[in-house]
C-alpha cells in the first residue's frame, strides 16, 4: 500500500494510492499531520510517498512517529536524472512536475546553512510554508512518471560501460530512501557525547583555553618555540609565511604539507608538526565545537544521504564524517548502555571481486584476508605488494611500487583488471560508468564539490591530463559507489532489524555503523548487524563466494573499539 503525503502548515493531506500511483482511496485532510501518520502507519504499515524525507519526517520525528517505509520522490527524482544523463539538474517536486507539464523548471533552493542543534531546531519546523505545498494530484503524478523513467532505463544503459543489473535502480530508490529515514532518526537520536570527557582531553593535549579568547597556552608556548627555531616571527597557521620563513634558512618547500616536512632535517620541523595537529584539534573540535554540537550529552549531526557524488553521506555541519580518534574518548556509552560499533574491512576490495565476477579474485575474497590470500596466490606471500596492487589498480596508481604489482594482477586477474580499466577508459572518452544498482557518475563537463564538512577539491574533467584524471575518477566511482550501495543495504535492514527495540542506531560513515543499545542486548545487536551485513551480501550479488567480514566491537566508549 502507498500513502502520498503533502503537508500544509501544522496539517496535511493524505491519499491512499495503489503500487502503480493511481488513486485507491479519497483524499484526506488532517489538522494533526504527525498523529494522522502514526494511525495509518500502525494499521496499514503503508510505504509514504512525499516530496523529500529530509523536510518531511524530522517534524514526524520528533512527535514521536516512525515509518517503516517511504519513497523519497527528491531522491529518486536525482537518481533517474543522473541515468538519463541529466546530473544536477533541479530535482525537486516542483521541478519535477514543472518538467512534466512542459513548464519552466524553477532552480532548487540553495543549500541551508548548518545549526547546531542549540538553536531550537523544534521551533523551526513547527509549520510547514503553505506557498511551498505541491497538490496531491501532482506528487501521483511525478510518481507515476518516475515510475515509467525507471522502466526505460535498460534502453539506456547500452549506451554506457558497465551496465547495471536488471532492477537494480528500484532497489537503489528503495535503500536511498531507506537511507534517508535513517539519517533523520540518526541526527534525533545523536552520538552520545561526554562533554566533560571532551573538556578533559583538551586541556590535557591544548592546555587551558585563553581567557582572551586567542590559542590556548601550549599552541602559545609551541608557536613561541617555533619562532625561535626559525629565527623569525611567523603566524604558523599561515603557509605563505612559513614558506618564505624557511626560504631564508635556505630550506625550499613546495608546501607545508605533513608528507613533505617530514623529510626535512631542521629542528622547527616538529614543533610545526606537532602545532599543525594540536591547531587543526583546536579549531575543528575544540571549546567552540564543543559548545555548539553536544547538548543533553549528545553529538546531533545532520547527515546528507548521497551529499557524495559516489553516493557516500555527507553531513552538514559538526564534521561527524571527520571525528579525530583523539576526540572518540569522548564518545561514551549511558551507564548501563554499550555502543557496538562494526567496522566492513577491505570494503571496496571485495566489491571488486563481486561486482567483476572475476572467479580467482572472488576465491581470495571468501577468505577472512583478502590481502593475505591474495599474496599466498600472486605475490609470492607479500601481503604489501598484494595491497598495493589492488588499490593501484581501483584507484588508478601505476607508477613507482605499483608498477610490478599491477602487471602481477593482470596477469592473475585479467577479469577484475578490466572491468576497472573499462571504467577509466569510458571517463577518459567522456563517457557514463555506473555503479551495480545505478547510480551514474556526473557527466565530463560538471564540475562539483565532493561534500559539505569534506574539502572536496573542484573538479573539472575534459580532455588530456584532466581526461586522464577523469579515468581515475570513473575507475574508483563504480566500485566506491557500489560500496555504498552495499552499506545502504545493511544500514536499511538493521534498521529493520532494530525496530521496536531499545537499540538504535546513532552513527554511520562508509564502511562503519556505531548502535547504541543496553548491555544486555549488546550480543543480539552484534548478531544483526552481522545478518544485516550477509543479507546486504546476498541481495546484492546473489551466490557469490565473496564475503564482507566485520570487524565487531562491544565496548564502553568509541575509541576503544578494534
Amino acid at each position: 500500500m502507498l500513502v502520498a503525503v503533502t503537508p500544509s502548515g501544522a496539517g496535511g493531506r493524505l491519499r491512499p494510492l495503489a503500487d502503480d500511483g493511481t488513486p485507491a482511496g479519497d483524499e484526506q485532510h488532517v489538522q494533526d499531520l504527525a498523529g494522522a501518520v502514526k494511525r495509518v502507519e500502525s494499521r496499514d504499515r503503508p510505504r509514504w510517498l512525499w516530496a523529500s524525507t529530509a523536510e518531511i519526517y524530522p517534524r514526524l520525528n520528533r512527535a514521536g512517529v516512525r515509518v517503516g517505509r517511504c519513497y523519497d520522490l527528491e531522491l529518486a527524482e536525482a537518481l533517474l536524472l543522473g541515468a538519463e544523463g541529466a546530473w544536477g539538474q533541479p530535482r525537486t517536486l516542483a521541478a519535477a512536475s514543472a518538467r512534466l507539464a512542459g513548464r519552466p523548471v524553477p532552480p532548487d533552493p540553495p543549500a541551508r546553512a548548518a545549526e547546531p542543534p542549540g538553536l531550537s531546531q523544534d521551533s523551526l519546523f513547527d509549520a510547514f510554508d503553505d506557498a511551498a505545498t505541491v497538490p496531491l494530484e501532482e506528487l501521483a503524478a511525478v510518481y507515476r512518471a518516475q515510475r515509467r523513467r525507471v522502466t526505460a532505463l535498460p534502453e539506456l544503459e547500452s549506451a554506457h560501460a558497465l551496465a547495471p543489473r536488471a532492477g537494480g535502480m528500484r532497489t537503489l530508490i528503495a535503500v536511498e530512501s531507506a537511507g534517508a529515514l535513517v539519517a533523520v532518526e540518526m541526527g534525533r537520536a545523536g552520538l552520545p557525547w561526554r562533554a566533560d570527557v571532551h573538556d578533559a582531553l583538551l586541556r590535557e593535549r591544548l592546555g587551558p583555553p585563553s581567557p582572551m579568547g586567542g590559542p590556548p597556552a601550549h599552541l602559545a608556548e609551541l608557536g613561541a618555540r617555533l619562532n625561535e627555531a626559525l629565527g623569525q616571527r611567523v603566524h604558523p597557521d599561515s603557509p605563505a609565511e612559513l614558506l618564505r620563513a624557511f626560504a631564508r634558512v635556505g630550506i625550499m618547500l613546495r608546501s607545508t604539507r605533513k608528507w613533505e616536512l617530514e623529510h626535512v632535517d631542521h629542528p622547527a620541523v616538529p614543533i610545526l608538526l606537532e602545532y599543525k595537529e594540536l591547531y587543526r584539534l583546536w579549531t575543528a573540535h575544540g571549546w567552540t565545537w564543543l559548545d555548539q554540537w553536544v547538548t543533553d550529552g549528545r553529538f546531533r549531526a545532520e547527515y546528507i544521504p548521497g551529499g557524495v557524488v559516489s553516493g557516500r553521506w555527507a553531513t552538514r555541519g559538526g564534521g561527524a564524517l571527520q571525528i579525530p580518534k583523539v576526540v572518540r574518548r569522548a564518545v561514551v556509552a549511558d551507564p548501563g548502555w554499550t555502543l557496538v560499533v562494526a567496522d566492513a574491512g577491505q570494503l571496496e576490495p571485495r566489491v571488486l571481486a563481486a561486482v567483476s565476477g572475476d572467479r580467482r579474485l572472488a576465491r581470495a575474497a571468501a577468505e577472512g584476508d583478502l590481502y593475505a590470500a591474495l599474496a599466498a596466490e600472486a605475490f609470492d606471500g607479500d601481503r604489501t605488494k598484494a595491497k598495493i596492487a589492488l588499490l593501484g589498480a581501483m584507484y588508478g596508481a601505476t607508477s613507482g611500487m605499483a608498477a610490478p604489482a599491477l602487471a602481477a594482477l593482470r596477469r592473475f586477474y585479467p577479469t577484475a583488471w578490466d572491468l576497472v580499466e573499462e571504467a577509466a577508459r569510458t571517463g577518459e572518452s567522456g563517457g557514463l560508468v555506473r555503479t551495480w544498482l545505478g547510480r551514474t557518475c556526473p557527466p565530463s563537463s560538471v564540475t562539483w564539490r565532493e561534500g559539505y564538512d569534506e574539502p572536496g577539491a573542484e573538479a573539472d574533467f575534459r580532455g588530456g591530463a584532466k581526461g586522464r584524471a577523469r579515468g581515475r575518477f570513473t575507475r574508483n566511482f563504480v566500485i566506491q559507489g557500489t560500496a555504498a550501495e552495499w552499506a545502504l543495504v545493511l544500514l536499511a535492514r538493521l534498521r529493520t532489524t532494530l525496530a521496536g527495540h531499545a537499540a538504535e542506531l546513532v552513527f554511520f560513515q562508509h564502511d562503519e555503523v556505531i548502535v547504541h543499545c543496553p548491555r544486555a542486548e549488546s550480543d543480539a545487536v552484534a548478531d544483526a548487524i552481522n545478518s544485516a551485513a550477509d543479507e546486504a551480501r546476498t541481495l546484492l550479488f546473489g551466490d557469490t563466494e565473496v564475503r564482507f567480514p566485520l570487524d565487531v566491537s562491544i565496548v564502553e566508549r568509541y575509541s576503544d573499539a578494534k
